[in-house]
This record gives C-alpha cells, sequence and structure tokens, in this order.
C-alpha cells in the first residue's frame, strides 16, 4: 500500500475491486512468468486496466510484490492464530513450520529461482518473523527483545530457506522439531 494511501477498511469499493484485478493478474504472471520476466503492462494488460491505473495503485511491480508477499504472510500467522499468541516453544515450532511451509509455497509459484524475488520473499517474511517474536518476548517482559527476536527471526528464515533447498528434505514437522532447540535457547 501506498504510504498516505487509506487503509483497506476505508477504501472505495472501486479501488478495492482494481486492487483484487491487479493482485489476481499479478499471481497468475508470477506463475506463468517469472518475476523477471513479467512487466507492468503485461499485469495491466491481464487485469484489464490500463497503465495509469495500475500506476495509481503502485509505483512499480516490486511494491506490488511487497504486499502480495506481505499480505499472504500475514494470513498464514493468522491462519494459525500465531499472531494472537504468546511466546511458547510449540508455538515457536508452529512458526517454524508455518515459514517452511510459506517459502516452499512461495517458490513453487515462482517459475525459477530469482535473485530479487528471493530477496523480496525473506525481506518480507523475516522482517514479520522479527516483529513476531519481538511481541512475544515484549509480552514476557524481556530484556532487548528487539536483538533477540533480530536474531531469532534470521535463524528461522535461513533453517527454513535451508530444509526448502534439501533434495530430500524430512517432513517439515521433523524439522521443527530438531531445530526447535537452536532457535529456542536463544530467546531463554
Amino acid at each position: 500500500m501506498l504510504p498516505n494511501a487509506p487503509t483497506p477498511e476505508k477504501l472505495d469499493p472501486r479501488v478495492k475491486r482494481t486492487r483484487s484485478l491487479i493482485r489476481q493478474a499479478f499471481s497468475e504472471l508470477l506463475a506463468e512468468k517469472g518475476f523477471g520476466a513479467l512487466s507492468v503492462q503485461d499485469i495491466a494488460e491481464r487485469a484489464e486496466i490500463n497503465r495509469a491505473t495500475f500506476y495509481a495503485h503502485y509505483p512499480d511491480k516490486f511494491a506490488l510484490l511487497k504486499e502480495t508477499l506481505r499480505q499472504a504472510f500475514r494470513a498464514e500467522l493468522e491462519k494459525r492464530t500465531l499472531s494472537a499468541c504468546h511466546y511458547s516453544e510449540d508455538n515457536l515450532r508452529a512458526l517454524i513450520v508455518t515459514v517452511c511451509e510459506f517459502i516452499a509455497r512461495s517458490n513453487e509459484h515462482c517459475k525459477a529461482s530469482e535473485q530479487q524475488f528471493d530477496s523480496l520473499i525473506e525481506n518480507q517474511v523475516r522482517r514479520q518473523i522479527q516483529e513476531l517474536i519481538e511481541l512475544w518476548l515484549s509480552q514476557r517482559g524481556a530484556a532487548q527483545p528487539q536483538t533477540a527476536a533480530t536474531a531469532a527471526a534470521w535463524a528461522i528464515y535461513g533453517l527454513a530457506e535451508g530444509w526448502v533447498r534439501q533434495k530430500n528434505r524430512p517432513p517439515v514437522e521433523a524439522f521443527a522439531e530438531q531445530v526447535l532447540p537452536l532457535v529456542a535457547g536463544n530467546l531463554k
């Protein structure tokens, strides 16, 4: 969303509809062509809008990707009620599973591994992991929750990325159980 744009609840229904068309077209094209090969013109044509309309909603395709990734990962956290939870090893395990599954699914939707796409996924997901863990630690009254949350977010994302890249990877639940002590040890 643009910096000074109204919140989604206050948006005109036509704006919501147009953004929905843009996001749908973007998702389809991302799966078909990959991020690097798709253009704003491609998105506009698929959404049946003109480029000026696209630019009225998003400054470029990178901003659209950031918003799409942020919303998709937030939806995963909310689906598993992690954003409404407190810190526990069970919730941390569920977070690790969520991150692994999200990265794996994101890689499936991308035609080929693209460095730009991968770095945007990493940035958006890691930032939300950090914010969630920082919230959990703040609720516990932990000292320096930002530092611990930053370290945990990097660890979780890196471990999940490593799991996704394994040829014969173990089931996600077994992997989460295996790495849980590594992450939890830094949050105590």
